[in-house]
């Protein structure tokens, strides 16, 4: 069966971890590995990482941010799919298959991105029948029933769940580190994908849980200001004519991008993978 390899980027939130990988462990049916990337947690996110079994783990010292850190997992990744999974996120039934199901019926997708509760409009469902997880499951299972096959083609998918196949790292490379330490990372590798001639897919009858802005609670980050700060460095990039402010509080179309540039030039739109210094590979070998 073919493998999918799952990259989960940690950087302390050990509550919000462990229940991502534990709901990935009840509603994952198909064959996969994990892969986890910490970046220099203090909070015993490590140890539990550690604890699991047939687990891949790189252990950043410092904040690499949150584009390396994928990068780095995709890097020893084994799976002919990959998924970008953040870790304030809890997975429900059925969840992987039917984003495969989708991925393999669709050779003209790229990346393909569920439908949540805290996220952008374009993936968000506006009304939503749970209040506790504990009521999560019977929701999305209701919600499945309801949408099963539904789905569009997007302009841009947000990265807090993102599955695509390994070949379109070897097409557009992976995230730009550039965008740190998280944030426009998942734009800009949207608009890469769709420039290349591949399509982002909302699967409308997937629904999965996110906390949204976990990683910066957790640290007491400012995340404002870092949106802020890598709007900017989307502007310049793309030479988008708005401000950091309004493509941050406003909003921009990605399609204007896309329509300009036309063709895929790997000198332009290639992004290589770069390899890490202070980190340690704990298990599985060596990167």
């Amino acid at each position: 069966m073919p493998l999918t390899s799952i990259v989960i980027l940690t950087r302390n939130g050990l509550d919000m971890t462990r229940r991502c990988v534990e709901s990935i462990g009840r509603h994952t049916s198909r064959s996969y590995e994990l892969i986890g990337v910490d970046n220099g947690s203090t909070d015993g996110t490590v140890e539990y990482w550690e604890s699991l079994p047939n687990i891949k783990l790189i252990r950043n010292k410092d904040n690499i941010g949150f584009a390396a850190g994928n990068n780095q997992g995709m890097t020893v990744a084994a799976g002919d799919t990959i998924v970008l999974l953040n870790n304030d996120t809890v997975v429900t039934p059925g969840w992987l298959d039917c984003m495969l199901e989708r991925l393999e019926l669709d050779p003209t997708i790229g990346i393909i991105g569920p439908v949540s509760n805290n996220v952008a409009p374009i993936q968000r469902v506006a009304e939503v029948g749970y209040h506790t997880l504990s009521e999560l499951d019977t929701f999305a299972l209701q919600h499945h029933a309801k949408n099963r096959g539904a789905g569009f083609y997007a302009h841009r998918l947000i990265g807090f769940c993102m599955l695509f196949r390994q070949s379109l790292l070897d097409r557009i490379g992976g995230l730009d580190e550039r965008f740190y330490p998280g944030n426009y990372e998942d734009d800009d590798f949207s608009i890469r994908t769709r420039i290349s001639g591949k399509r982002l897919w909302v699967a409308t009858d997937v629904f999965i849980h996110h906390e949204g802005q976990g990683t910066y609670r957790a640290n007491k980050e400012n995340y404002y200001m870092h949106s802020i700060f890598n709007a900017e460095q989307f502007r310049k990039k793309w030479n988008v004519g708005l401000s950091a402010f309004e493509i941050d509080r406003i909003g921009y179309n990605p399609s204007d991008i896309v329509y300009r540039e036309t063709t895929f030039l790997p000198e332009l739109h290639y992004v290589p993978f770069s390899r890490q210094r202070n980190t340690e590979w704990t298990a599985g070998g060596n990167p």
